[in-house]
């Protein structure tokens, strides 16, 4: 086992008591529609074996295997919205929504309702990671679990190509995005916006309570830096767009995580595959953070 290997699992082990990796997936398709420019499958998922998690999938109008990105929404405290995210889109995010750009370029999208979100909804955050912690479990672990299981599941379809999987999200769905892939190596491409976040950083601006309790796992920091867990994704191709006005990702925490990926994929030999962009703006995705995600996920996806 290399170093990467072992800190991977180093990694994974702080994310509480976690269902068995084997448990059988399965899928109930609920309809089948095609919309004007794609095709939408609602999808039922047993991912974890405790409760049912509902999907969105779509796929482009052309015949398939198509490349795929697991989409992750957003928190934003809209426990409603959830996997709609995907096809409806969110205040802070570009129209159209990404399912329209996604399939427009060829590429299929799977988005499920995270713990507590969309159908999933009815308890509250700081409730279930009460309930959780009381079971040696840890709410952003159980999170975590179901995307694992989700690209598990992507990887059985026939009409994915299950050598072309990348990630994406904004906010709560970046830190998906970089904690997915620093533990999977089948992610080959990951893309956040608007939330690569040093922890140090946010505890010097005390800016901790801009994240939900969900966040937040035990003893974290004595063992992995933020920077060390997207280190794990090196050499893969990962494109960060971030705004130097948003108080979720602190100026000086993007440095520091910046020049120390820059370190680690020039020392891999892959220099190009990492990347940072900063705008001067807050908490949103602009015009030029769209066109950045859709140059990069065509060069490298």
């Amino acid at each position: 086992m290399n170093d990467q290997e072992f800190r991977r699992q180093e990694l994974y082990g702080l994310l509480g008591d976690l269902p068995s990796r084997h448990h059988p997936i399965s899928c109930k398709i609920l309809s089948v529609s095609e919309q004007k420019t794609y095709t939408l499958e609602k999808l039922v998922l047993d991912l974890n074996g405790i409760e049912p998690v509902p999907a969105y999938l779509v796929k482009p109008l052309t015949e398939g295997p198509y490349p795929v990105v697991l989409y992750n929404h957003a928190h934003g405290g809209d426990y409603t919205l959830g996997k709609d995210e995907l096809i409806r889109g969110r205040a802070i995010l570009q129209d159209p929504p990404y399912a329209e750009v996604f399939t427009a370029h060829g590429i299929a999208a799977l988005c499920i309702d995270t713990w507590l979100f969309g159908e999933r909804r009815g308890r509250a955050e700081s409730e279930e990671f009460k309930r959780m912690l009381w079971y040696g479990q840890v709410l952003w672990g159980m999170m975590v679990f179901d995307s694992l299981r989700a690209v598990d599941y992507l990887c059985s379809r026939p009409d994915i190509d299950a050598q072309r999987i990348g990630t994406l999200g904004l906010s709560m769905g970046s830190t998906m995005a970089w904690w997915l892939a620093a533990l999977d190596l089948r992610i080959k491409v990951c893309v956040d916006i608007c939330c690569l976040t040093d922890f140090e950083a946010l505890i010097e601006s005390r800016g901790l309570d801009g994240h939900g309790i969900y966040y937040y796992v035990p003893s974290l920091l004595k063992h992995f830096t933020a920077a060390e867990i997207n280190g794990l994704i090196a050499p893969r191709p990962h494109l960060s767009l971030a705004g130097n006005d948003d108080p979720l990702t602190p100026p000086a925490g993007l440095e520091r995580i910046d020049q120390e990926l820059k370190r680690v994929y020039e020392k891999l030999g892959h220099s190009e595959a990492w990347e940072l962009q900063r705008f001067n703006v807050g908490h949103f995705e602009t015009a030029e953070m769209r066109a950045a995600v859709l140059t990069f996920l065509a060069k490298w996806l």
